[in-house]
């Protein structure tokens, strides 16, 4: 059992941060002689004012005039979090105001920014997007750095907060945490009804699959080029040192500001047991376009063609594949029962390669819904809504099972489109995932599959990155957020490696010996001692996870699919 309470607001908390670090403003206005003197908050009829230079004085000195007072008792606000809400006027966010211009001059920054917009309003009820543009980028430029009472006095103009939406916005928070537990203790429940009814298999008599085989492999890079769309890219390449007779192939499509090298302890863990594993780049959506992002050279974090060109990017390396077959491995590759895996939006490719269809009609309506702005990867999908809505096609013939690891899918697909699946489907997720969040990405898109082979897995604690890979930096940051424990990288790879082997060992080699790894037992057997576990549910959940989802939206139907 998960202690859902501490860990959805770790998750919560986490989401906030990918959230601000992956989006902002799209332009700076200077307003250097106006400034604002009042913030009203509306609760029609209702309207109270509180005066920037009460909150200024406050900052400074701690003291608290009557104006402030009055909402500090209205609050109900103690000495102690009087003085917490003091450091959070005054304390500076390390930013460089240049970088911090260009991440919010994207379109994915336009959509969060038109939504808080609404929420703090020009007076009159203007949206105050462009406000809060100028006025977080003039704070950044500020010597003292990016603070909250900086952003306040330069709101060039008063401004009105509008109460009904932050309490809708409250409630949303609150149903997206409690669905989150809803969904991820009904997945323990079916995980523990499957363990139940499995058969009996002792798995300390077993390979342990966790550990690397014992074949030799070898490592290269290569260079690709399609000349039916001038793209140029790499792969990172792993291969037995002996290639034998229907050598298996995998596919590794790294996600959004990754790269190849990144899922080479993946790769390296196929290769050992006799995969040759390809990962190519995916320029346009890889760590390269966001560092020409960073320097200036780009305005968008990706290209909004990566949707099409990464599908593309994997159908093309096959063929590349198959021509390196004969003149290298005299024919050895079975290249007609390829597995892929996928990485967020990585995922993406994958399903789509798989033979997932866009549901342009679920896409515009879940963009244009309130509650999305909590979700990240759907910020990535509402991209794809500025390609022309056509009727597109990827599904590569070749590929014959599916790892999707943390998938960019809810929106774009949804179950309409998954349902054109006709692979086995693996699929990955992370309780603490902040960038493709299980309650949005998942636990409304599994629970209504009605294809077979499907595997769900849920790792405790997993969220999204692998936090061995961090700079010093950013571990330093998690290191300072109270009560954040998060699990050993080493054990999410021996979940993650352990079931991919299986999954690719039964579905492109019909290696029945690896088919007691795919069942719920084995996620329990693996999880054995630790605080953080893994569970797997197989198509027999699909009903009562179905009739949760379905109840769960039913009753809260208002809040998830109305913007009032």
């Amino acid at each position: 059992m998960m202690i859902f309470k501490s860990r959805q607001i770790t998750a919560l908390a986490l989401s906030a941060i990918a959230t601000i670090t992956t989006t902002g403003i799209t332009e700076i206005i200077h307003h250097q002689e106006a400034i604002a003197r009042n913030i009203s908050f509306i609760y029609s009829p209702l309207s109270l004012t509180l005066r920037v230079e009460s909150l200024q004085l406050f900052a400074e000195t701690g003291t608290v005039n009557r104006n402030l007072q009055t909402y500090l008792n209205l609050a109900g606000v103690n000495e102690e979090q009087k003085q917490q809400f003091r450091e959070a006027l005054t304390t500076p966010v390390e930013v460089d105001p240049i970088l911090i211009s260009r991440i919010l001059n994207t379109d994915e920054a336009e959509r969060l920014l038109n939504y808080f917009g609404s929420v703090i309003n020009i007076k009159g009820g203007s949206n105050g997007k462009y406000l809060l543009r100028g006025a977080l980028i003039t704070s950044a430029l500020q010597p003292e750095g990016l603070k909250l009472i900086n952003i306040l006095n330069n709101l060039a103009v008063d401004v009105e907060i509008d109460i009904r939406r932050i309490l809708r916005y409250t409630q949303q928070i609150e149903t997206v945490l409690q669905a989150s537990a809803i969904f991820e203790q009904e997945v323990i429940n079916q995980a523990e009804i499957q363990t139940i009814s499995s058969i009996d298999i002792n798995y300390e008599n077993l390979p342990d699959i966790r550990q690397p085989g014992n074949i030799p492999f070898n490592h290269e890079t290569i260079n690709l080029f399609d000349q039916s769309r001038n793209r140029t890219y790499y792969a990172e390449l792993y291969y037995p040192t002996t290639i034998v007779e229907n050598t298996p192939v995998v596919v590794i499509s790294h996600g959004l500001s990754s790269r190849p090298e990144d899922f080479g302890a993946r790769a390296q863990h196929l290769a050992s047991y006799g995969y040759l594993v390809i990962a190519p780049q995916h320029p346009g959506s890889d760590i390269l376009q966001t560092q020409n992002f960073i320097e200036g050279f780009t305005r968008e974090l990706f290209i909004r063609n990566e949707f099409i060109n990464r599908p593309l990017d994997i159908t093309h390396t096959l063929d590349e594949l198959e021509r390196m077959n004969q003149s290298r491995w005299q024919g050895n590759l079975d290249l007609e029962n390829v597995g892929i895996f996928g990485h967020s939006f990585g995922g993406y490719t994958a399903l789509a390669v798989g033979g997932a269809t866009f549901d342009w009609e679920r896409l515009a309506e879940r963009c244009s819904l309130d509650i999305g702005n909590l979700n990240t990867a759907l910020i990535l999908q509402c991209r794809a809504l500025q390609l022309p809505q056509e009727d597109y096609q990827f599904r590569d013939e070749r590929i014959k099972a599916i790892f999707a690891m943390n998938p960019v899918n809810g929106a774009i697909f949804g179950p309409d489109g998954l349902n054109n699946l006709e692979t086995p489907l693996f699929i990955a997720a992370g309780s603490y995932d902040p960038a493709t969040p299980f309650v949005f990405e998942l636990a409304q898109t599994h629970p209504l599959l009605d294809i077979p082979d499907v595997y769900l897995q849920l790792q405790e604690g997993q969220a999204h990155v692998d936090f061995s890979q961090l700079d010093a930096g950013i571990s330093d940051l998690l290191n300072t957020v109270t009560n954040l424990t998060l699990p050993s990288p080493v054990l999410l790879n021996e979940y993650t490696h352990s079931m991919m082997l299986a999954f690719f060992e039964v579905h492109t080699r019909d290696n029945q010996n690896y088919a007691p790894y795919l069942e719920a037992g084995y996620a329990e057997y693996l999880s054995q001692g630790q605080e953080f576990k893994t569970y797997l549910v197989r198509e027999e959940s699909i009903p009562a996870l179905r009739e949760v989802y379905q109840r769960f939206v039913d009753q809260n139907a208002d809040i998830i699919f109305s913007n009032q």
